[in-house]
């Protein structure tokens, strides 16, 4: 998606945001001026159509679940890709490894078209792309050891040396915290946090550049959550790592994340660096967000309510205005905003928001939405 800033120019969503910040990266040393991104996605779009042989109810069913979705992620960088089930942060990450193929857009890998790529080239180019998934009981083979399951990756991509194989699973599985008395054990023998700790050490194993990491710690006790958190803190330092991060837990994405984009119904509607986005929320589906995060007082949780007010249910189909539109207290009733589809536009550096009225509802609630309490980030001291 082009966007428009203020001097009526246009900019790519991420275009050197980065770089033009000296962002301080997961490695510690700032992005160097002028560095090219490792991941640039342009104008990605999917849509998912009934298989009803009537062309009516074909269409009728069908399901926008990317609009021209563009963002860039630097080297060693994490972006977020935040939002509600059902905005499009798995699809988006899904057609980025091509798991999913995207009707139309651009995805570009260090230089390399992805979309253009054969099967077997595709293939190749996977062991520098790899993706964590949210569940660690389905993602694991019950049939295989811990070592096999880790050393499968390796042997796809031809490592055929046993003995190497073998080295390296253990190498990897001790990194991420599993002994080699557990590697003959199969999955089921582990709690879910270890669980999830063998798929990332599958993942890591080819030292891969980019890791799609589809909600890692979603389905894990909130003490197992900061384990794994911590280690993928520790593993993206120390490997110089690049994540595409998909959430939808707010404190997880700025523990974890340098920039965050905001999805809603396939859109990306705000992005910004982690502490801005939190200090400055300008989309009123941002500061919704954020105001619905749990905070122990009834008192600030009840002020929340009602800066809010009552809310439509979001449909999968928005008319020609802003998507938001029939659900925002800011927009709800203004001709603007369900006629006009605001562009994603640079208000501040760095800070990219479609909104025809940026920081209105902010402003209306900035007293609740100051009690919101977050951890404090590695990132972000």
């Amino acid at each position: 998606m082009t966007t428009i800033n203020d001097d009526g120019g246009t900019v790519r969503p991420g275009d050197g945001d980065a770089v033009e910040r000296g962002m301080r990266l997961g490695s510690g040393s700032a992005v160097e001026r002028g560095a090219r991104p490792l991941l640039e996605v342009h104008g990605l779009t999917k849509t998912y159509r009934s298989k009803s042989v009537s062309a009516r109810l074909r269409r009728a069913n069908e399901v926008k679940a990317l609009r021209e979705v563009s963002f860039d992620v630097m080297r060693g960088e994490t972006l977020g890709l935040v939002g509600e089930s059902g905005s499009g942060k798995s699809t988006a990450a899904s057609c980025v490894l091509r798991l999913t193929e995207p009707d139309s857009g651009s995805v570009t890998f260090d230089g390399v078209d992805v979309r253009a790529l054969s099967k077997a080239e595709l293939r190749r180019l996977r062991s520098r792309m790899q993706i964590v998934f949210q569940d660690p009981y389905g993602s694991l083979d019950p049939r295989f050891s811990v070592r096999e399951l880790v050393e499968e990756p390796l042997l796809v991509h031809g490592l055929r040396d046993e003995k190497a194989r073998r080295e390296r699973a253990l190498q990897m599985l001790e990194r991420v915290g599993l002994s080699a008395s557990q590697a003959e054990l199969n999955a089921h023998a582990f709690s879910g946090g270890q669980r999830q700790r063998i798929a990332i050490a599958r993942a890591l194993v080819l030292n891969p550049e980019l890791v799609v990491l589809d909600e890692p710690v979603t389905a894990l006790d909130v003490s197992v959550q900061a384990q794994v958190l911590n280690l993928l803190t520790e593993l993206q330092k120390e490997l110089n790592l690049t994540y595409l991060f998909i959430v939808h837990d707010l404190a997880v994405a700025q523990y974890l994340c340098h920039r965050i984009a905001v999805m809603y119904l396939g859109e990306i509607v705000e992005m910004a660096s982690s502490q801005e986005l939190f200090d400055n929320p300008l989309h009123p589906y941002t500061v919704t967000l954020l105001m619905a995060a749990p905070v122990p007082d009834p008192d600030v949780m009840a002020g929340r309510r009602t800066a809010l007010g009552t809310t439509a249910p979001a449909g999968s189909k928005p008319g020609p205005g802003c998507p938001l539109q029939p659900r925002c207290p800011v927009g709800m009733n203004r001709p603007e905003c369900s006629s006009q589809r605001p562009l994603l536009r640079e208000v501040a550096p760095g800070h990219l928001v479609a909104c025809h009225y940026p920081g209105e509802l902010k402003a209306a609630v900035a007293a609740p939405l100051a009690n919101t309490a977050i951890p404090e980030s590695p990132l972000n001291p």
